[in-house]
């Protein structure tokens, strides 16, 4: 994209010979659902073109306030700001809610360098919620140590003191085999729309508790044999990092710093180590715990409706982000969407039936955590009175195994949800998350917005994000297709996730469809089918179950 082009789409003002390049054929859309009301359409659509604000929503989440780890003061800050900007905008019951969370963390300066056999500055960053080097550089030698399993632990005792431990098996270079920046196609389309048998795998959530359990093992034995640090290989090549940490919670964080060193530097480091003298790293990571307040924050805000008895439909996307880059396709870019959905509508001055609800979660990055708060606070809960306490991650892990559901005063309050979190993609249509029922109402719904390539409803689920939760408890949730971009490729949790990156033109077109699918929703005479209230499936087929979803 020309630099020119970019700052033109970061003001946000769209020219009414440009619509005819982000919205062809608008035109054919009055034709597209025979007796639909199309002049509330037509509003949505003048005002999320010609009075767009998304870019300058999501530039102000990324190069002003930036990454936004769960409990962070960054991420402080963004709760903060987005509430302003709701209330701004005419919003109602604008508010955040708690919940359990664990410590804040933040990165002030990092540097990782080879200091022997030569001098190399690496491409490293501080793994989340690790501690730092107290303020001066640690320098030790390193000894390439993996270890996946405790038994792994006897191979390596009384080897590792005074050293900086390399975890990972370095392995060898991996290049990509397809473009890294890809659109959906029809054929691509076509092949989503598959049902799949909803799986239970009653072992799972004890494969990842034990995974979870094992990583603080660890850094208990490597404290206990003298070990000064830790280093893991980030999981792409390309120079790219994240820096992603699990141990959060109050009284869990580990006692070693721990730095993620880009995949090239982290086997010339893995190489070196094995053909001769150790070579000798020089790490300075200096972050800071905030622990002034362990809960974390959920924004909401509303748009009433004008029945009270009708209940609500609801929008979210995660504002929470990793910390390697400026969280932008991940997910500053569906935050904004979704603010930028509120903004129309209440630009718009439409007055639905059932309260248009919009959330802006924490946690996401974290195990999914801020709408499981909301889950568990207002629709349903999960598991008997004697089931021992979770939090964090564990809770993440145990979710789905806990039995019976036993829905809230509020279950059936919440119509419908709405998700937005692969990115800056244009969107194409829905998940209709193994409910056949709501497949010919949602066609129904984007009907407007074929010529713009949002047309698409397929029944297979998708998951890893926040309606997962709300569809284990039976609950329609749902997530939106995007087209992935550079998503999964390069941008998901790396460094190169930011403002660059995101497509303008496409998250227009994605607050004018979230804007009108939420209308629809709220206006509808019922609301959408709900398949039943899941109860615990009897296991028979033990060959049926994978863990490649781990």
């Amino acid at each position: 994209m020309r630099r020119s082009h970019l700052f033109r789409l970061a003001a946000a003002t769209v020219t009414a010979t440009s619509l005819s390049i982000v919205l062809p054929g608008l035109a054919a859309a009055k034709d597209a659902a025979p007796g639909k009301d199309m002049v509330p359409v037509n509003r949505i659509i003048d005002e999320g073109t010609n009075h767009s604000q998304v870019m300058v929503t999501v530039q102000h989440l990324t190069d002003v306030i930036g990454p936004r780890l769960t409990n962070s003061p960054a991420m402080r800050t963004a709760e903060a700001w987005t509430q302003r900007q709701f209330t701004d905008w005419g919003l109602k019951n604008v508010h955040k809610e708690g919940f359990a969370f664990g410590r804040g963390w933040s990165i002030e300066r990092s540097s990782v360098r080879m200091i022997t056999p030569r001098v190399v500055q690496l491409t490293a960053i501080p793994v989340a919620w690790t501690p730092g080097t107290t303020g001066a550089a640690l320098t030790a030698p390193v000894i390439v140590a993996p270890m996946t399993r405790e038994r792994d632990f006897a191979k390596w005792r009384g080897k590792l003191g005074g050293k900086i431990v390399l975890l990972t098996l370095p392995g060898t270079g991996d290049e990509p085999g397809e473009p890294a920046f890809k659109r959906l196609s029809g054929e691509d389309l076509g092949k989503l729309d598959r049902f799949q048998q909803p799986r239970y795998d009653p072992e799972a959530a004890d494969r990842r508790l034990k995974r979870l359990d094992f990583a603080k093992k660890l850094d208990a034995f490597l404290k206990s044999e003298g070990a000064v640090a830790t280093a893991t290989m980030a999981y792409r090549d390309g120079k790219l990092v994240s820096g992603e940490g699990y141990l959060f919670g109050v009284g869990d964080t580990p006692a070693l710093p721990g730095v993620q060193i880009a995949a090239e530097d982290y086997r010339r480091l893995a190489r070196l180590a094995k053909s001769g003298p150790a070579p000798t790293l020089e790490i300075v990571s200096d972050v800071r715990f905030d622990d002034s307040d362990p809960q974390a924050y959920n924004v909401i805000a509303e748009i009433p409706g004008t029945d009270p008895k009708a209940g609500y439909v609801m929008a979210g996307a995660h504002l929470d982000s990793w910390v390697a880059a400026d969280g932008a396709a991940d997910n500053a870019a569906g935050s904004a969407m979704i603010m930028e959905a509120a903004r129309i509508l209440a630009a718009t001055g439409v007055r639905p039936k059932r309260t248009i609800r919009f959330a802006l979660w924490a946690g996401e990055e974290q195990g999914i955590l801020g709408s499981m708060a909301y889950v568990t606070q207002h629709l349903a809960t999960r598991g008997g009175p004697n089931d021992p306490p979770q939090t964090g991650m564990q809770s993440y892990y145990g979710f789905s195994q806990k039995w019976p559901i036993t829905p809230l005063p509020g279950y059936a309050d919440l119509a419908a949800y709405f998700n937005i979190d692969n990115g800056s993609g244009k969107l194409r249509g829905l998940y209709a998350e193994t409910n056949p029922a709501v497949v010919p109402i949602f066609r129904d719904w984007l009907s407007p917005f074929a010529s713009m390539g949002a047309s698409t409803v397929v029944v297979r689920p998708t998951g890893g994000t926040d309606h997962v939760f709300m569809q284990q408890v039976g609950v329609p949730g749902f997530q939106f297709i995007q087209d992935p971009l550079d998503y999964d490729s390069r941008i998901h949790h790396t460094s190169a996730d930011t403002f660059d990156h995101l497509k303008a033109d496409d998250m227009r077109q994605g607050s004018i469809v979230l804007a009108s699918v939420l209308l629809s929703a709220a206006n509808a005479d019922k609301a959408l089918p709900r398949t039943p209230l899941p109860t615990k499936p009897v296991v028979t087929d033990p060959y049926g179950y994978s863990d490649d979803d781990d």
